[in-house]
């Protein structure tokens, strides 16, 4: 099963993730909490970028995190030390051949993973085993054609394209966010319900605008330079000029919006 992380796993990768679970923490985990004894799998957990905030909005629930990079899974286990947490066992495992027996969880958590995978809803149906009946899952994935900001760019949109097109390469979908409802039907989980989690940065944000439209996509953009000029995406002007629109849009005078969706299904 092909299931290839685009961004790779170098420190400058870790740096962005950190960078972008930082700023993104009320909006996307605002209402994520799990009572006390829940028992929940965080499945794809990287670096524990996402872990952290679980884990500390929710100190008496049970974590299991798992991610297929054992690179990752060290530097999850580290983090996690370092902030005090102890309510998170980690183990490396692959999402298609976990060691779960069938019902062993509560909740099902699974952040900016299904991008990455040939097979999302083989996914979904997999995890979903896991799950008690009654148990919910929840998904969060971004969506990169709702990129859009002021002033406009056709070469910055070019070269987020080559992001979307490097990520199909290898088996992902990078604007799979707007699926989300309809693969978690299919998947057969019920009362299915996403709301999209917009970000809106301008000048009176200041921290997103470094945090986010600096930091986090455009830094992601640049980030895949060197596969995309191989690949022969994009001519390296062009591309250079895109990363430097995108960064213009972090001005005084810049806009930058982009989507998230959040779901949240049920396994009858």
């Amino acid at each position: 099963m092909k299931h290839a992380y685009v961004h790779g796993y170098d420190p400058r990768e870790n740096i962005r993730l950190q960078d972008q679970a930082t700023t993104l923490v009320e909006l996307l985990h605002g209402d994520t909490f799990y009572p006390a004894g829940a028992r929940v799998l965080e499945a794809g957990c990287g670096v524990g970028s996402q872990t952290i905030t679980l884990a500390a909005n929710s100190p008496e629930a049970r974590f299991t995190s798992v991610d297929i990079s054992a690179a990752s899974v060290a530097a999850a286990r580290q983090r996690l030390e370092a902030a005090g947490l102890s309510n998170v066992s980690f183990q490396q495992g692959d999402i298609f051949h976990l060691p779960f027996q069938p019902h062993s969880f509560d909740h099902v958590f699974v952040c900016f993973v299904l991008e990455h995978l040939a097979d999302p809803l083989q996914a979904l149906t997999i995890l979903k085993k896991f799950l008690r009946p009654g148990g919910t899952m929840t998904v969060i994935e971004g969506d990169h054609g709702s990129a859009y900001f002021h002033p406009d760019s056709a070469a910055a949109r070019q070269a987020i394209q080559c992001q979307v097109e490097l990520q199909k390469q290898n088996g992902g979908n990078a604007m799979i966010g707007r699926q989300l409802y309809p693969l978690l039907c299919r998947a057969g989980f019920a009362g299915v319900r996403v709301s999209p989690r917009l970000v809106y940065v301008d000048a009176a944000k200041p921290g997103l605008v470094d945090g986010f439209t600096r930091k986090t996509f455009t830094a992601m953009i640049e980030g895949v330079r060197d596969a995309a000029l191989a690949a022969g995406l994009l001519e390296p002007a062009t591309f250079d000029q895109g990363v430097r629109d995108l960064y213009r849009t972090a001005e005084t005078d810049g806009v930058f919006c982009y989507t998230f969706f959040k779901a949240v299904a049920e396994n009858q």
